[in-house]
């Protein structure tokens, strides 16, 4: 048995998951959201903050250093304190002249920090538990690293926003009402005469109490083209910085050979032979949109510049912020019209509202302070984790490290993990596990947004965010849970093809949705409820059976070569989802779905696992130990 100094797995699991989701989720997600409220373009957001998940892509080449080189232990602990320096680094980089090269530079040591905790945090969570307690706390870890998701995604941008709010001009509050009441039926541009300065202190003017909205539709094409303009005049008037064209995208239109000989000839076949006809129903109307005009009270001092970031506080996700989120003020520009536009999602009928709201506070201060946060919260982990995790006796480096033995060792481990018992099994189960999910997941929310005349539930945006984003997540927690306790008492074996069957057969609830697409929500939440339940308990066979596998010497580097085939399974059937939907409508595509899903039964009948794995074992005495 382990022994782990009586140390409860309570005590640590939970706040190491914490920690280990916390970085993905700040380079993830946090990231983009800071840049974006500092100014930097989309095109630059997007193209270099895409490349900071290489990271966890490549982890499993460096994992076995981990295994070869000092203690899990250790590794959890120094990679904690070198987290907590990175996001000092970011905090104290963020309000320099050159704060976006400088910041980068930090989130990529932040990055490989990050993906080299995770090696050593999984490694130690097979090392600290038997595989019993492996199997219980399997649901536990992964309901934890959810947590740190929300906090981070959520809390600390509260907590930016909170800051923002307290160190600029007061708040500009914008209420945007939705109604059929309002009738609008053409889009038009008012003209805009500033009332000149004003005594007191500085502050936004709004030319509108609140912006109404019809609930009419309006054509694309105009609702583009007003957008356009909106964007265009905010450009002429200094508010916004003018994007430099992706040159990708404007390249010539030519098809490659792929195309035209291969990929187009057969989706053609696979349409005509499968697809569903999908009716030519009107889909040029989109949302009505409505505006509000801001400008300043007075001009502001020389060289200074005033920001305006405006975003959701409350209310309705069906009304979109379109243009103006961030709109920079300064003496030339002050007593000129900036616009702010928002967009009503098309199928959004009947009357609705949301808050936004205009900060101008100190950015960089506020986003120093938040990742400050994060440092000291890195640095309390750090310590508490030097003192709080088990010291299990499996938990010791290799003796010889010389440069020979430890390439020698390097090789061995990638070599012992492709010479394990059933290693084609195993792979193939690891690759195709998760080959219907991994279709389903990219379409749901496309689904459920998408109009009835194309085959979709015609959902809007705010329902979405509470079937997907609330009931969904509570299933997905639940069926995670759940897992992990009933394959504590049974075991892998036991609990194997019920968790497969449960995850599979589930996605007939979207079978169901797609054929008789129901206009009741209190249907749709149950059948997006038994899905992700579904998942979260037949996940858990798939997450067991990564421990399993990697049993035995260079577990955690194995582990990490296993999260890497997992990642590979997932990408790949993700890559042509979208395009076979399109290609078959949503009814049929649900119906592959599930016939994919003789793959992983297929994979899961090839594997022999040992049926003790994950069970307790009562009859073993102290004297085992």
């Amino acid at each position: 048995m382990i022994k782990t100094k009586n140390k409860s797995p309570w005590a640590w699991v939970p706040s190491l998951y914490l920690a280990e989701g916390l970085p993905y989720v700040a380079v993830m997600t946090i990231s983009v959201i800071m840049y974006k409220r500092l100014g930097v373009s989309n095109t630059d957001i997007a193209l270099y903050t895409s490349w900071l998940y290489l990271p966890w892509v490549i982890k499993p080449f460096w994992s076995p250093f981990v295994d070869l080189l000092k203690t899990k232990r250790w590794w959890i602990v120094i990679m904690q304190l070198l987290i907590g320096a990175a996001f000092g680094g970011i905090a104290l980089t963020i309000p320099v002249p050159f704060f976006f090269q400088a910041t980068l530079a930090f989130f990529w040591l932040l990055a490989f920090s990050s993906a080299t905790h995770d090696i050593a945090a999984d490694g130690f969570y097979m090392l600290g538990l038997d595989t019993n307690q492996q199997a219980k706390f399997v649901g536990i870890r992964s309901t934890f690293y959810r947590i740190a998701t929300v906090f981070g995604q959520g809390i600390l941008i509260i907590l930016a926003g909170f800051l923002e709010s307290g160190t600029g001009k007061e708040p500009l509050n914008i209420t945007v009402d939705a109604s059929p009441q309002y009738q609008q039926e053409t889009l038009y541009i008012s003209p805009y005469t500033h009332p000149g300065e004003q005594a007191g202190e500085l502050h936004f003017l709004m030319d509108r109490q609140s912006v109404q909205i019809g609930t009419n539709t309006i054509h694309k094409d105009s609702a583009k083209v007003f957008l356009d303009k909106l964007k265009e005049l905010n450009q002429q008037n200094g508010f916004v910085p003018k994007e430099v064209e992706n040159t990708a995208a404007t390249a010539k239109n030519e098809q490659s050979w792929w195309t035209s000989s291969v990929s187009q000839p057969l989706g053609n076949w696979i349409k005509n032979t499968f697809g569903e006809a999908v009716s030519d129903a009107n889909d040029t109307a989109t949302g009505n949109i409505g505006y509000a005009i801001v400008s300043l009270s007075k001009k502001p001092e020389a060289g200074e510049h005033i920001v305006l970031n405006t975003s959701m506080q409350k209310g309705d996700a069906s009304i979109s912020l379109e243009e103006g989120e961030r709109l920079v003020f300064d003496e030339s520009n002050w007593d000129k019209p900036a616009y702010i536009a928002f967009k009503l999602d098309p199928k959004l009928q009947e009357a609705s509202s949301a808050h936004y709201t205009g900060l101008s506070g100190n950015i960089p201060m506020a986003w120093s302070i938040t990742f400050f946060v994060l440092a000291g919260l890195f640095i309390a982990f750090s310590f508490y984790h030097r003192f709080g995790l088990p010291r299990p006796d499996s938990d010791k480096p290799q003796e010889q490290t010389s440069a020979g033995n430890i390439l020698n060792e390097f090789l061995t481990t990638f070599a012992t993990f492709f010479k394990k018992p059933q290693a084609v099994a195993a792979i193939f189960f690891m690759l195709t596990f998760r080959f219907s999910e991994a279709q389903l997941l990219k379409l749901i929310n496309p689904f459920l947004l998408d109009s009835k005349d194309i085959g979709g539930l015609g959902l809007t945006t705010g329902e979405v965010g509470f079937v997907y984003g609330t009931i969904g997540i509570i299933g997905l927690t639940l069926g995670g849970i759940i897992g992990g306790f009933v394959a504590a008492k049974g075991g892998l074996k036991k609990w194997l093809w019920p968790m497969t069957m449960s995850m599979l057969l589930t996605i007939l609830t979207f079978v169901y949705l797609g054929y008789f697409q129901p206009e009741s929500l209190l249907v749709i939440n149950i059948c997006v409820f038994v899905e992700q339940f579904g998942y979260g308990f037949g996940f858990t066979a798939y997450m067991l059976y990564l421990i399993y596998y990697s049993q035995g010497e260079h577990k955690t580097a194995h582990y990490a070569i296993c999260t890497g085939f997992m990642a590979l399974g997932m990408m790949i059937p993700g890559m042509f989802a979208g395009w076979l939907q399109e290609l078959l409508g949503y009814e049929r595509f649900f119906i592959w779905v599930m016939i994919c899903s003789i793959i992983p039964i297929v994979a899961v009948s090839l594997l022999k696992i040992d049926p003790s794995f994950g069970k307790a074992q009562k009859e073993k005495s102290e004297g085992d130990n």
